[in-house]
């Protein structure tokens, strides 16, 4: 029996291997593909900081920090996987959230309340294409200037590969692992497309979140587990705990 891991590649392999490590068997359906976006910083601004909520933003814009003066500046990291890509990229200063937007944006915060940022700072914010909530819009209303930048796109696969569409079609996958809003509608599209649906929403659905969650149940899965906090390892433990109650 496998799980099937649907996070895009690079962060896939890292998974998989933590996986193994713990003695599951991986398959592999990266339901999303990363794309760079042409990254041009017209507006001249003077930037305080830089808030990153994935550290797909930072591997799009890598060859561009240093030229574009961005390395000496304090960097806000959705979690921990974000902040070791923003250090990778030769980032020193930085600061990490709890795990997702909500946090990040408080962190920001209350750095301006402890002082470590102006209360008007002027933030650049390195994002993705598609954002699942407006935190540069949340940030303003605390009174920051925030500057989106798009400097990725993430865009849907829009098939499975076939020892995934076998294994569903065999039941030899017992549980699906899930990191993001739009990468659980792409893996429920590409189901669909491959006429595995059913098999595949019949199978615990592990989830990094509430938001990743809604998906799924709305889609009609009836086994969907939520962590009990956004990052791998309490994703790891919900596995854990799914495969246990199947096996009771």
């Amino acid at each position: 029996m496998s799980i099937l891991v649907t996070r895009p590649h690079p962060e896939n392999e890292a998974t998989a291997d933590n996986l193994r490590a713990r003695g599951h068997v991986v398959l592999l359906a990266p339901v999303l593909k990363f794309e760079p976006v042409a990254f041009h910083d017209e507006s001249e601004a003077n930037y305080s900081a830089i808030i990153v909520t994935s550290a797909n933003a930072i591997r799009a814009v890598a060859p561009q920090l240093q030229d574009l003066g961005l390395l000496k500046l304090p960097l806000f990291a959705v979690g921990e996987h974000t902040a070791t890509a923003a250090r990778d990229a030769g980032f020193v200063e930085v600061i990490i959230a709890g795990g997702d937007s909500a946090a990040l944006r408080d962190k920001v915060i209350q750095s301006a309340r402890d002082k470590v940022l102006k209360k008007k700072s002027t933030l650049l914010y390195l994002a993705g294409a598609d954002l699942s909530r407006d935190l540069g819009g949340e940030l303003g209303t605390e009174g920051f200037n925030v500057v989106t930048q798009t400097t990725y796109r993430m865009a849907p696969v829009k098939i499975l590969p076939r020892d995934v569409c076998e294994g569903f079609a065999a039941h030899g996958i017992e549980a699906v692992l899930h990191y993001s809003r739009r990468s659980a509608r792409a893996f429920l599209d590409a189901a669909r497309d491959e006429g595995v649906e059913i098999s595949a929403l019949a199978i615990p659905q592990c989830c990094l979140s509430e938001t990743v969650a809604s998906v799924l149940r709305d889609a009609g899965a009836s086994q969907v587990l939520v962590a009990a906090k956004p990052d791998e390892n309490a994703l790891f433990d919900t596995l854990e705990r799914a495969l246990r109650t199947r096996l009771a």
